[in-house]
């Protein structure tokens, strides 16, 4: 008959076990100091002082100088309108044709593969490449304006869509509606299917329409994952970055800039890294709050 091992060999073994977890914690733990906690820290600091990569000698301790200039900064202002203005156009937008398909395509199962892959093929594309393709759509010798003015002939002069500000910025909202459209569809398709058939079932003995059945059946129950949609898709609206760079730059006169490229243009352009580093922690803590506002509107609703 096995003995039991003794109190002081239980907890040696113990030990053991532990050790022996910490070790393979220990590489991953050590990557995210390096590379997360430390920059993070680093830019901290930064923020307090002028520090330009242009010269390194002469770094500055200006306190808190650096925040304030970013609450009296204009373009900082401007770039937080147009990253509100782009969520307000493009997360309503993925969240209504992506529900849209998915519906469509949980209803029809007639070519799902191929459909399912046509819309999230803009999903997997690069965004380097669906922002020059809109570019190119949307320049003012581009595709569009040549079939509207050399074809259709609808207009004589042709339309200045990425010269001003209000036109451009419902361009890159396009652009964020048509990449995310895919995405969205893909997660509620997954959630249609958790839907009991036998409520439609009812709901159709008792003639209810496709409409009401949406209403009173669909939407409330994928209503957790609408939540967790909408959530994700206004942290990626606040993330906005690669189309604007490449579409506008920011132009004309900083009136399509948003919060990344901005503090891109400081960082890079200006070298201006303390100011940067100031504007980096500004917008983390928008994106803190409004990640906190999201959580509780969830819980409450």
């Amino acid at each position: 008959m096995k003995t039991l091992p003794s109190y002081k060999g239980v907890t040696l073994m113990h030990r053991k076990s532990l050790f022996t977890s910490y070790m393979f914690l220990l590489p991953g733990f050590l990557f995210f100091c390096f590379f997360l906690v430390y920059p993070l820290g680093r830019n901290f600091i930064y923020s307090f002082f002028s520090f330009k990569l242009t010269d390194l000698h002469n770094t500055i301790f200006v306190g808190i100088d650096n925040y304030i200039h970013v609450v009296q900064d204009r373009v900082f202002w401007i770039s937080l309108k147009n990253i509100v203005i782009y969520g307000i156009i493009s997360v309503p937008g993925q969240m209504f044709f992506g529900f849209l398909v998915a519906y469509a395509l949980h209803k029809n199962r007639r070519g799902l593969k191929a459909f399912r892959v046509f819309y999230f093929l803009p999903v997997i594309t690069s965004w380097v490449v669906a922002s020059l393709m809109f570019k190119f759509l949307f320049m003012d010798q581009g595709l569009l304006n040549y079939v509207l003015t050399d074809t259709l002939h609808w207009s004589t002069d042709p339309i200045k869509w990425l010269s001003e500000p209000g036109k451009a910025l419902l361009v890159i909202s396009f652009l964020g509606i048509w990449k995310g459209v895919g995405w969205v569809m893909i997660i509620y398709m997954a959630a249609l299917q958790g839907v009991p058939k036998e409520l439609y079932e009812a709901a159709a003995l008792d003639g209810s329409h496709a409409w009401n059945q949406i209403r009173y059946i669909t939407l409330p129950a994928i209503k957790n994952t609408t939540l967790f949609i909408r959530m994700m898709l206004i942290i990626g609206a606040f993330n906005v970055f690669t189309s604007v760079f490449l579409i506008t730059k920011g132009g004309p006169l900083h009136e399509t800039e948003v919060m990344l490229t901005w503090m891109y243009q400081k960082a890079f352009t200006e070298y201006d890294l303390g100011y940067a580093s100031a504007l980096s922690y500004v917008f983390a803590v928008i994106i803190a709050c409004l990640t906190y506002i999201q959580f509780r509107l969830n819980r409450q609703q």
